[in-house]
This record gives C-alpha cells, sequence and structure tokens, in this order.
C-alpha cells in the first residue's frame, strides 16, 4: 500500500485578490462620502471618457497629459453598490483559483493591465463622445477569460429554478463561460440597457485575460522544466 505524505511547505499567501477586493472597496465608500458634486467632479476626472482618441494626436495628446492612466483608475470608480458588488463576487470566483496558479503579481498585472485594454476598448467602440466608463468589469472579464484558459476542465456550481424548489448542480466552465461570452458579443450591439453598459469593454477584457493566462502558463511551465532540469 502506498500513502501520500502530505508536504510541509505551506502555499503561498493569495494576497493579489484581497487587496484587490479592500482597493474596490474603500475608493467606493469613500467616493459615496462625498457631496453629489464632488462626486461627480471625481467620475470626471478620473473615469475613462469615450471620442478622446480617434486622431494620432488626440493619442500624443493624451500620453503628454497622462489621461490615458484614466483607464486604469477607472477601475476602481462604480456607479452604485450593485454595480460594486457584482464584480466584487466575481472578482472572489475567478479571482483566487486564478491568482493560485500563475501568482500574485502576475495576477495584479492581469487585472490592470486586462482592464486597461478592456476600457481601451469601450472608448474607441463607443461613438457618442464624452461617454463616461467607469467599473471594474473589463477587469473582472479578464479574470473569467483568464479561469477558463488555466481551468479548461473545471465545473462551474449554478443553481437551477425547478418549480418551487432550487437545485444546485455543477456544469463544465467552458459551457457556462462560453453562453456569458457569447452574450456578452450579442449585447454589444443589441443588448439590453445599451449605451449604458460596455459591452465592448468585457469581449475585449475576455480575449485578453485567455492570451494573457496562455502566455504566463508557457512561461511557469518552461521554468519548472528547467528547475527540474528537463
Amino acid at each position: 500500500m502506498f500513502i501520500a505524505i502530505p508536504s510541509r511547505q505551506k502555499p503561498p499567501l493569495r494576497w493579489a485578490t484581497p487587496l484587490l477586493f479592500a482597493a474596490l472597496w474603500l475608493c467606493f465608500t469613500w467616493g459615496a462620502l462625498l457631496p453629489a458634486s464632488e462626486q461627480h467632479a471625481l467620475l470626471l476626472e478620473w473615469g475613462a471618457l469615450s471620442g478622446g482618441l480617434t486622431t494620432p494626436m488626440a493619442w500624443r495628446d493624451s500620453l503628454a497629459d497622462g489621461n490615458l492612466l484614466r483607464l486604469v483608475s477607472a477601475l476602481f470608480l462604480h456607479a452604485d453598490w450593485a454595480h460594486l458588488l457584482g464584480n466584487l463576487v466575481f472578482l472572489l470566483i475567478f479571482g483566487l483559483p486564478a491568482e493560485r496558479a500563475m501568482g500574485p503579481w502576475r495576477f495584479v498585472l492581469l487585472f490592470l493591465l486586462g482592464g486597461a485594454v478592456a476600457n481601451l476598448a469601450a472608448v474607441l467602440a463607443i461613438s457618442t463622445p464624452d461617454r463616461l466608463i467607469i467599473g471594474a468589469s473589463g477587469a473582472v472579464s479578464a479574470l473569467i477569460g483568464a479561469y477558463l484558459a488555466l481551468f479548461p476542465g473545471a465545473r462551474l456550481g449554478v443553481v437551477v429554478p425547478l418549480g418551487l424548489f432550487l437545485q444546485f448542480v455543477k456544469m463544465p466552465a467552458p459551457l457556462l463561460i462560453g453562453v456569458w461570452a457569447l452574450l456578452q458579443v450579442v449585447f454589444t450591439y443589441i443588448g439590453p440597457a445599451f449605451g449604458a453598459v460596455a459591452w465592448s469593454a468585457h469581449v475585449a477584457g475576455f480575449a485578453f485575460g485567455g492570451a494573457f493566462a496562455l502566455i504566463a502558463r508557457a512561461g511557469i511551465a518552461r521554468r519548472l522544466r528547467r528547475r527540474r532540469g528537463y
């Protein structure tokens, strides 16, 4: 009989997901405590605005003025509690396993860079000028794409209403996430709350997150092979 001996090595501390969770929560709470006029000014100053990157000169001016930093700062601004809580729930569901697989520093880079790319896609896709783009939905979408790339065989729990009862079942992650991704593409053109939700940011973030995770996973695998002398 063979008995597996548990390793005494402690798993690495997962600090990135709790840190981002706290940062999103604290930023929203701080902004919510401001007077209404200051809240509006805060959103306009740090949120991403559509219609401003239509020419090479506009790109140059944005780089010189630091306005491209808005693509990152906008991640930490939310319209209301429902907007924030939805992103926080998905951050925990998909962020914790993704951070465990790729490490905290890669995870933080994925969140910030994926969110910035998603917001940039929304800025370019929304034709209406000066439309405010805020929220971490694009970054969370990047986490969902990374999760699918890292755990293609995973199963996710979902609650299914069966008459008067609710049944908890597990379904393949590629199926659930695939349906979600397809809806984001459809909603980009004909979705509910069209113009109020930056669906294009979700699509871009999801695609970026999947590509980022595949590259990171390949890099981790090569490093492990070198350590083992393969």
